[in-house]
């Protein structure tokens, strides 16, 4: 199982590594819900799934923290503050990027419309405060099950938490709600994209404070890490009387 300790174990996304990850996301997410009735031919998913992705990761790039777990691209985490949430993924996309948008083509375009029409409401209802959005948190099939999900959520969630935020998801696939609570996310809506038959689960992890993040500090040292740290106190106690 693979283990890592921080995000410096990770590497933060670069225009370089776009093409290659938007290739691996598209594997990711080739048998998605949402996926298959946004483009319901197999075949045409295949082809096209990357360059919708290669947008979304620019987007990543350009306007949040986006992190891969090793050169060997196992697996990605696109996280955004949620001052970039309520940007507009169509208006702040650069004017080069026409020729991608005309390989995904319109009939694509207006039926992802149809999803951030629904879930962009959503995310402002449930989150209308400071807090971290997780965008897209996909590991290659071929290396699922091995730990690179929690290596890439591990280390930002401490981020966060250090930060004393809230962090809020939404997934379209029912199969990943227990997973991320798991983490500390909590289920607080479920339901329909309109029209689709593609189901929506809204999930937020509360914001940790300084006292349980202490508490979780010392849990974490251990035994003899706590017994290191009472007799460190008892010392400075006797310490100070003796004055």
């Amino acid at each position: 199982m693979l283990t890592m300790v921080g995000l410096n174990d990770l590497i933060r996304l670069n225009e370089s590594l776009i093409e290659p990850v938007a290739e691996m996301l598209a594997r990711a997410f080739h048998d998605d819900p949402a996926f298959t009735y946004i483009i319901p031919d197999a075949s045409e998913r295949k082809n096209k799934l990357p360059y919708l992705f290669q947008l979304s990761l620019r987007f990543g790039v350009l306007y949040g923290e986006a992190y891969v777990t090793s050169p060997n691209l196992e697996g990605i985490a696109v996280w955004l503050s949620s001052e970039m949430v309520d940007m507009s993924f169509w208006e702040t996309m650069p004017s080069d990027e026409s020729a991608l948008m005309a390989k995904i083509g319109k009939e694509i375009i207006d039926k992802l419309q149809v999803f951030t029409d629904y879930c962009t409401p959503l995310h402002k209802r449930h989150a209308p405060f400071r807090h971290w959005f997780l965008e897209e948190l996909a590991v290659d099939p071929m290396f699922q099950g091995k730990g690179y999900a929690a290596a890439l959520l591990k280390p930002m969630l401490a981020k966060i938490d250090q930060g004393h935020l809230p962090c809020y998801l939404r997934t379209q696939n029912g199969r990943n709600v227990p997973f991320y609570q798991r983490y500390g996310f909590k289920l607080i809506e479920e339901g329909e994209i309109p029209g689709t038959g593609v189901g929506n689960w809204c999930m937020l992890r509360k914001k940790v404070s300084q006292e349980d993040l202490s508490k979780s500090e010392v849990k974490a040292m251990g035994t003899k890490g706590r017994k290191n740290v009472k007799k460190a106190k008892q010392q400075k106690e006797k310490k100070e009387k003796g004055k």
